[in-house]
């Protein structure tokens, strides 16, 4: 029997081979603790928020680097505390923060795949149900779903359009996408 840590290093690999699904589920069960290690730190939901999608965004990015012998959540922790870190310093000597355009190959595969099972689910729901969901997204979510659903940008057209990395785009989508789909899957459906 396989146990926890078998299944996370087997998940591991599977994001290092690109694989979406991969990305999805470590995204989803790490997510909460990044976010609540940067909310004690911060104290601000939105840089909280933040510093959580550069996080998985650089940890995706770096995830061949990953040592297995250390645990995952503290290499993820460890991540994000760096980037706290950094932010305080950039924010000390206001200096503008310079983009990196430049992304690994690896990256701009992770959500180019195959539609994922939140995408299903945005796909089936009717157009007017899916718009009031997407407006009670928080205004950041809406502009990546507008952008890459509605008008059809690439990830990497997106980056361009907000002067954002790559990385933080991709990871921005993922999370609207499941945060959408929880969305719509806790609202009843109308019966026909």
């Amino acid at each position: 029997m396989s146990s926890d840590n078998d299944i996370l290093l087997e998940t591991i690999e599977k994001a290092k081979a690109g694989g979406q699904v991969a990305y999805s589920q470590l995204l989803d069960q790490y997510w909460p603790e990044v976010y609540g290690f940067q909310l004690k730190r911060t104290k601000n939901e939105n840089d909280a928020e933040d510093i959580t999608i550069q996080t998985f965004a650089k940890a995706f990015d770096k995830l061949g680097t990953y040592d297995s012998q250390y645990n995952f959540k503290t290499w993820l922790i460890a991540i994000s505390k760096n980037l706290h870190v950094d932010l305080l310093r950039k924010r000390k000597r206001n200096v503008l923060e310079n983009t990196d355009h430049h992304t690994s190959e690896a990256v701009k595969l992770v959500l180019d795949d195959s539609p994922s099972a939140e995408d299903q689910l945005i796909i089936e729901q009717n157009l007017k149900t899916l718009l009031q969901h997407i407006k009670e997204l928080k205004p950041s979510y809406q502009q990546v779903i507008n952008l890459r659903y509605f008008h059809e940008y690439s990830y990497a057209k997106i980056a361009e359009t907000l002067d954002e990395p790559v990385n933080n785009i991709k990871v921005k989508l993922l999370r609207a996408k499941k945060l959408l789909a929880q969305m719509i899957s806790q609202k009843p459906k109308n019966p026909s």
